[in-house]
């Protein structure tokens, strides 16, 4: 994106997380101090890089896990730009729907999805669960199974908020419907005050839990393949990167409301 002026209300010199998973995996939707703020990041945690990688493996395994169950309507609430390996691709035919809160993201996603047919990408705020569902129902029909993917959204939600948005999705979905979580862990506690440091100056806080706490989001739902796993220990399709350690910081599962 460098060369290219930024929308209007946009600030380049304030890091944007979804932009920095997108320098992750090597895309080219990003502003220098995206990559900045990333690499940051990958200096606390080196396999941050590999993670993302296999965070986005796991997704296109889901996707493709709940076509074959059948589901045809997907909403994506947190896998950052439409980029490499997004959901879409994974589910051709289907109605996807993108959602951020970042309207930067929204410009760009559009851009990227400009020819794609039965895909959207709708400006909304996952931390006002009741209204996104209304501005949902214009996209989604929610008396057919669908399934919520939030393979990020988790990590910049607190409690207080993450709670009553799957209560709420689970609330407006009917049975069939899936939820999809795959989410880092607190795992290196000496370097996660520096970490949150640098998420503090980007648009989102990072909120870093247990797997046990994860684990309590698949409340009301049945855990079906491919399980609640880390996703290093379900298949990953990427050799570790150079200068990556092994193994991932997080875990991914996908739940079916019953």
């Amino acid at each position: 994106m460098d060369g290219q002026p930024a929308p209007e209300g946009v600030d380049p010199n304030v890091p944007n997380v979804a932009r920095m998973y997108d320098y992750y995996l090597g895309g080219k939707n990003n502003f220098a101090a995206d990559r900045a703020a990333a690499d940051q990041i990958l200096q606390l945690f080196p396999d941050t890089r590999q993670s993302a990688r296999e965070n986005r493996a796991f997704l296109g395994r889901a996707v493709r896990h709940l076509v074959a169950q059948g589901v045809d309507q997907i909403v994506d609430l947190g896998s950052g730009l439409p980029t490499q390996g997004n959901t879409h691709e994974s589910a051709p035919g289907a109605t996807v729907v993108y959602v951020d809160y970042d309207p930067v993201v929204c410009a760009h996603g559009r851009a990227l999805l400009a020819d794609g047919a039965n895909v959207t990408m709708l400006h909304g705020d996952v931390r006002e669960p009741d209204k996104l569902l209304v501005e949902l129902g214009d996209l989604i029909d929610f008396t057919r199974p669908v399934a919520f993917l939030m393979l990020a959204v988790l990590h910049f939600l607190p409690d207080a908020e993450a709670h009553p948005l799957v209560g709420a999705l689970r609330e407006a979905s009917v049975p069939g419907s899936h939820l999809v979580i795959s989410h880092a862990i607190d795992a290196k506690p000496d370097t996660t005050p520096e970490a949150l440091e640098v998420y503090k100056r980007a648009t989102a806080a990072l909120n870093l839990r247990t797997r046990e706490q994860i684990g309590r989001f698949f409340d009301g739902y049945e855990l079906v393949e491919p399980g609640l796993v880390f996703p290093t220990d379900w298949r990953p399709e990427h050799p570790p990167l150079v200068g990556d350690s092994a193994g991932s910081v997080g875990y991914a599962g996908v739940g079916v409301l019953r």
